[in-house]
């Protein structure tokens, strides 16, 4: 099971704007709801009139913990209120681009307004608005708190998938509220549509994503006994009451602690032909050197320079492994990520390619690089990249493939698709009535040329694969962006064939994303047939996609495991890396 955060930036941007003369009454404060199918978001809008009659604001969306989000631009002619948003919020270590428009009309009183919220990115389909002045808030006392406001831990049970549920509780002069996250997905809290209580049973709803919790208290008031529902899927859910915040801390080991014994900087660097700045970490070792050096090169999704994603920050922990072996190390957020600048949503795998190349040519103008041992070190797309940079820049040295694939990516996406199934416990008939399926939708957007047939085509597959109508538009964005149209036909063999410098490829056995059995068999035969006399390609036994010793190598324990990188894989590439000339 996994929490429908996915469907987040659909909603988002909540661009909803009261434009008024400045002396109007319509300034001030407006609260309201959302409405996109069948799910609904409470809104706030925080407006200001200027002396010029032009008018400012911030949009809160407390359901998402969203806060402060700024509006661009704003008109009101006689009744109509026209309004829109481009922006970035940040979502589970994720940039997320909100773009769009509302119209809408103000009523003679200035005590509502009802109109559209249309989002064009990501694309959704047109949200009705409904907005009312809120009431003025005298202050409020204290309320006395009620015998469960606490923190609150469980875990659910899925089968093969796992995750721990926290909810906050608490009181206030309005009632009680909730918050909940769910820790191994990510740190966001949502905030609870209706929190209510009678006696020992309890019931908090979060409509906005088919959420409710119904459970009974127990007479000491220290657990909750209930159900979990998601989408009309019940689970059992424990609650305990946490005395210890350590609880809900994410273990993670091996995250190195300053000080370090190494010299840290931040840095940046362009890639001058596509108009960018790149902005990363520098890790020197101790001594004079000059030490070989490598460029980090994230996978797939708007990483970070540590590559974060789920409590995880597996370059974090390779950075710092490699470099108190004596390595130079630079990460780098993606273009359009973080502190760089760029497009993300327009870019493709050559794109980042090209940002690679601006790595290695940055580092050659460190004097602690020795420049004739610079390497690229990619992790899953990342192993497609460094190949790429490497057949382009003949200053790279050498290459590592961490879970690098040698066929083309649709293949990839129809034989993860199909493996991850049946470690979650569907059989291999239906998971592989599944792939077939997959395969003719990526077989559809690789052939059919004309935009508006393919959407049309795309959403016909979606809904009778059985996917929420409301989340149609988002996957149809999806499946037809730059970078998946890209990454579908692009076959990483044909790059292998060219590359003769030294390579490490390494998978892990229990990888379901980019699987051993489909990809090194291929990888061998490409550096095989480029005459590369300088390759290694091993497969390392129980480790997943990660390179976390894992149990089925599901995605669904990423976030479970403490480990974020087995020692056995840290060691396996400093080590090749330092006896490489």
């Amino acid at each position: 099971m996994k929490l429908s955060t996915k469907l987040i930036p659909a909603i988002l941007a909540l661009a909803l704007l009261p434009l008024c003369p400045a002396q109007s009454p319509a300034a001030g404060d407006w609260q309201g709801t959302l409405t996109a199918g069948e799910s609904q978001f409470r809104i706030v809008w925080h407006v200001t009139a200027a002396a010029d009659g032009s008018l400012t604001a911030t949009i809160d969306n407390p359901d998402l913990g969203i806060f402060g989000l700024p509006v661009k631009s704003m008109t009101l002619k006689d009744a109509a209120v026209t309004q829109t948003m481009d922006t970035q919020i940040q979502m589970n270590g994720q940039t997320v681009p909100i773009q769009g428009a509302f119209q809408g009309t103000i009523d003679k009183g200035a005590s509502e307004i009802k109109g559209t919220w249309t989002q064009t990115e990501p694309e959704q389909p047109p949200a009705e608005v409904d907005l009312k002045r809120a009431p003025a808030q005298a202050a409020a006392k204290p309320a006395e708190p009620a015998s469960i406001d606490a923190t609150w831990l469980g875990s659910l049970d899925a089968g093969a998938i796992k995750l721990r549920i926290v909810f906050k509780i608490a009181t206030t002069p309005t009632g009680l509220t909730a918050q909940m996250q769910s820790p191994d997905q990510g740190p966001t809290w949502l905030d609870a549509t209706s929190v209510t209580r009678a006696g020992d049973s309890l019931s908090i709803a979060l409509k906005q994503f088919a959420i409710v919790y119904d459970g009974k208290i127990a007479a000491d008031a220290n657990s909750i006994d209930g159900t979990f529902t998601q989408m009309g899927n019940p689970l059992a859910l424990a609650l305990k009451r946490v005395t210890d915040q350590s609880q809900l801390e994410l273990p993670r080991p091996q995250n190195p602690v300053k000080p370090y014994p190494y010299r840290e900087e931040d840095v940046s660097y362009p890639n001058k032909s596509a108009g960018i700045t790149l902005a990363a970490t520098l890790t020197i070792p101790p001594g004079k050197g000059p030490f070989p050096a490598v460029l980090l090169i994230a996978g797939s999704g708007p990483h970070d320079r540590d590559e974060s994603l789920l409590g995880h920050k597996p370059f974090l922990v390779l950075s710092d492994y490699l470099t108190r072996k004596g390595i130079v190390v630079l990460r780098a957020d993606k273009r359009g990520i973080g502190k760089s600048t760029g497009n993300y949503a327009a870019a493709t795998t050559a794109d980042f390619a090209f940002d690679a190349e601006a790595g290695v040519a940055y580092l050659k103008t460190r004097p602690e690089v020795d420049v004739h041992k610079i390497g690229l070190v990619g992790h899953s797309e990342g192993a497609i990249i460094a190949p790429m940079a490497a057949v382009a820049d003949h200053n790279v040295a050498f290459v590592v493939m961490m879970a690098g694939s040698a066929v083309p990516g649709d293949q990839i996406i129809v034989e993860q698709g199909r493996l991850i199934a049946m470690a979650a416990g569907e059989s291999k008939e239906k998971a592989d009535e599944d792939a077939l399926k997959q395969r003719e939708t990526l077989t559809a957007v690789e052939t059919e040329k004309d935009p508006a047939d393919l959407n049309q085509l795309l959403g016909t597959k979606l809904a009778a694969d059985g996917v929420p109508e409301g989340q149609i538009p988002a996957q149809i964005k999806a499946l037809t962006s730059p970078w998946m149209r890209y990454f579908l036909t692009y076959d990483p063999a044909i790059t292998l064939r060219k590359l003769t410098i030294p390579v490490l490829a390494l998978s892990g056995s229990l990888d379901l994303q980019v699987p051993p059995a489909q990809n090194l068999p291929a990888i061998r035969k490409a550096l095989a047939e480029a005459g590369n006399k300088h390759a290694e390609v091993d497969e390392l036994p129980g480790l997943n996609h990660l390179f976390q010793d894992a149990k089925t190598g599901s995605p669904a324990e990423y976030g479970q495991i403490e480990e974020t990188i087995s020692p056995v894989a840290l060691d396996k590439i400093a080590n090749w890396i330092l006896k490489t000339d």
